[in-house]
């Protein structure tokens, strides 16, 4: 296996990175008080951890072991290690699925996109945020992250929207700020 990063990363991580757009991503998510949210790729629950007390419940997933047992200490988080290509949920298990600043981190980006599909009912959201590579300070992120040897694979609104199925998603695609926001609803 790959030397993990985020292993090394993730006690300083979320003192490094700043706070999610919070209203952002409730506006985005649209979430009921029942629902029932996968935060995928969710490292330390930077993000889900503040978007609890506007769900039933979360469900974290991230395969970075350092990041789970930052996860761990929050209240009311469900950990679980998976990657995004094999999540062991059942079929339109989810209400609502996040997943923050993470899609360039998989090894497999369209494999990621069918899994979030798969795991999100019929009528429920698919929220991806990512820093906007058109943007030339996130050109520098993803310069330093392959000079670290990280994988990262930064794509572009468009791009990540033609990684869902068209025919039963209905997808907008916006910028943010330094991010782009792929929203995807899967269709009734």
């Amino acid at each position: 296996m790959p030397f993990d990063h985020f292993d090394l990363l993730a006690p300083l991580y979320e003192k490094v990175i700043p706070p999610a757009a919070i209203e952002s991503m409730l506006r985005e998510l649209n979430p009921s008080p029942n629902c029932r949210l996968l935060d995928a790729g969710g490292g330390t629950g930077r993000v889900s951890g503040f978007l609890q007390e506007h769900v039933g419940s979360v469900v974290l997933s991230d395969i970075s072991m350092g990041m789970l047992r930052e996860a761990a200490t929050k209240a009311d988080l469900r950990p679980t290690r998976s990657l995004t290509e094999t999540l062991p949920f059942a079929d339109d298990f989810f209400d609502c699925v996040l997943m923050v600043d993470a899609l360039h981190h998989v090894a497999d980006q369209a494999q990621t996109a069918r899994e979030l599909f798969r795991v999100i009912k019929p009528g429920g959201r698919v929220v991806i945020q990512e820093p906007d590579i058109r943007k030339f300070s996130v050109v520098l992120i993803a310069i330093a992250e392959k000079l670290a040897l990280m994988r990262s694979h930064f794509l572009n609104g468009d791009k990540i929207a033609k990684l869902f199925p068209s025919e039963n998603a209905e997808i907008d695609v916006h910028t943010e700020d330094f991010n782009v926001w792929v929203v995807v609803k899967k269709k009734l």
